[in-house]
């Protein structure tokens, strides 16, 4: 019988639609360059527009409020949608591998644990091994120092902290040692490796030297280049020609109304970010060079995509030197300006659905598996992963009886990489209120509680810039009744819409039992 193919899994933090080079972007990235050459670049990727529910729906092939989190792990907010911890009635890729005898390994952050798992006393029924992984490192929380994270982990206990520590260098290490470990140990069997970079999430914190590299590219500013980045996107077939570019975002000052020491801190800060990303690519190219010298890369399936677009959050201390910027002693964003640039051709940001908060970056690349070099235009979605891999382990999903999952929502992403169309009714988003909802090149979109339905045609006008709602009244009806159906079916109600400002005094904040865990189940 054939082996069947390892998978590894590659999922970045906060980086936007076009930040990295095969995709337009400025960011030094040849290993992942490498891989979109030699694979499939998706144009019309999405994920869910944030951090917890993009992991959950990553996770499962679930909408993310199917596994409990339709927002975030630091509260439970009463409703089974809205749990803030990845529910039982879901089965991770690992715990969906098992049974094809996969080895499942993690390296990176997790965040699918309740803030209170997260403590050395906290309950561990959500932790990555109790959830099928065989090995973990990393950590369990959203964010935090790279250079002195509050907690670390190895898989059921936390470490201290190693000396001469950058937790990307230390994400990208483990995972190749989980690889050679592997072919040491388990030569015979396949496996599954996760790989979760915080990279490039906030705080600002990168090696001097890959910070150099990047130090001054960025002083023409970002009004100049969205310009020359959507031409080069044009360019390079990304972009259809009917799209145009969004305008710049209107909370964005222009660059030349800047003082020369503002524009250049802006400069240091978007540095700074460049060089979280290419410190991952190198990460990546160290696991490519690993899986090549254990004879596995031509029949390893790798997936690689980020969490949501570019991040707008403004994280900055109160005068801060920016001589410490990147340091351990700063803790900074790179602010709404710089997404904005880093989700050219789209507007809006993280958290919302418009393009910019959920458009991403998808490359897949198996030599043995399809044939690469290409572009594929189709629609797919985060849930797509998850079917994805069974398909290629020749598994089918088969949860047990006890747990009461959901069905599937993916799709799997082997027909389109066999150059095939993917058959699927429709794309469903929520979260913070902000919701969407995409039919074939129509979607549905509108922001926070109390927005309107807009309705954009995505062939001509993917930078939602025309809003047909008016015009077509009788579609957006219709398709705004199906997010509302889709919404009643898959505990998305009662919805909440409150921001994360709230969340400590949350009215719904709720303390729930822990859930049971069988030996079996670790």
């Amino acid at each position: 019988m054939a082996r069947k193919p390892n998978i590894v899994l590659i999922m970045v933090d906060d980086m936007g639609y076009s930040d990295i080079g095969c995709y337009g972007g400025d960011v030094r990235t040849p290993n992942l360059d490498a891989l979109a050459a030699e694979g499939v670049r998706f144009t019309h990727a999405y994920n869910t527009s944030r951090c917890c529910p993009a992991r959950a729906s990553l996770m499962t092939g679930l909408y993310p409020h199917m596994a409990g989190m339709g927002w975030m792990t630091v509260a439970d907010l009463g409703a089974d949608g809205y749990a803030g911890n990845l529910n039982r009635r879901c089965l991770t890729i690992a715990e969906a591998l098992a049974p094809g005898g996969y080895r499942s390994y993690m390296s990176g952050k997790w965040h699918l644990a309740s803030v209170n798992a997260i403590g050395p006393d906290g309950p561990k029924h959500s932790w990555p091994i109790q959830r099928g992984f065989d090995r973990f490192f990393g950590t369990l929380a959203g964010g935090g120092s790279y250079w002195r994270p509050n907690t670390l982990s190895i898989d059921n206990e936390h470490i201290e902290l190693p000396p001469d520590f950058y937790y990307t260098d230390a994400i990208s290490d483990n995972a190749c040692g989980f690889i050679a470990d592997h072919g040491r140990d388990h030569a015979d069997r396949p496996f599954f490796l996760y790989v979760a970079y915080t990279a490039p999430h906030w705080p600002l914190h990168a090696k001097a030297e890959d910070i150099a590299r990047y130090r001054g590219t960025f002083h023409r500013g970002w009004d100049a280049l969205r310009s020359e980045k959507f031409d080069r996107m044009r360019e390079m077939q990304i972009l259809d020609e009917h799209w145009s570019l969004s305008a710049r975002d209107p909370q964005v000052p222009a660059w030349d109304s800047l003082s020369p020491e503002k524009q250049d801190e802006f400069d240091l800060r978007m540095a700074i970010y460049c060089a979280q990303i290419d410190s991952a690519d190198q990460g990546i190219g160290r696991i490519v060079e690993a899986l090549r010298g254990q004879g596995m890369l031509d029949d390893t399936l790798i997936l690689f995509l980020s969490d949501n677009g570019g991040c707008h959050e403004e994280i900055h201390a109160k005068e801060q030197d920016p001589a410490t910027f990147g340091t351990h002693e700063s803790f900074e964003s790179y602010g709404r300006p710089w997404a904005n640039y880093s989700n050219v051709p789209f507007r809006e940001f993280k958290s919302w659905v418009h393009e910019g908060g959920i458009a991403t970056p998808l490359i897949a690349h198996w030599p043995k598996g399809f044939k690469g070099g290409r572009f594929d235009h189709q629609p797919c979605h985060i849930t797509d992963i998850m079917p994805t891999c069974l398909a290629v382990a020749g598994l089918e999903y088969a949860p047990p009886p006890e747990r009461n999952a959901w069905p599937l929502v993916g799709r799997s992403l082997t027909v389109a990489l066999a150059g095939e169309t993917i058959e699927r009714e429709c794309i469903f988003w929520e979260h913070e209120a902000n919701r969407a909802l995409r039919i074939g090149k129509w979607k549905l979109v509108a922001k926070g509680i109390d927005g309107p339905w807009e309705l954009y045609d995505m062939q001509r006008d993917r930078t939602e810039l025309h809003d047909l709602a008016a015009e077509q009244p009788d579609r957006a009806r219709a398709m705004a009744a199906q997010w509302t159906q889709i919404a009643e079916t898959t505990d998305v109600y009662p919805l909440d819409g409150r921001g994360w400002h709230q969340r400590i005094e949350h009215p719904l904040a709720v303390s729930r039992p822990e859930e049971p865990t069988t030996n079996e189940e670790k």
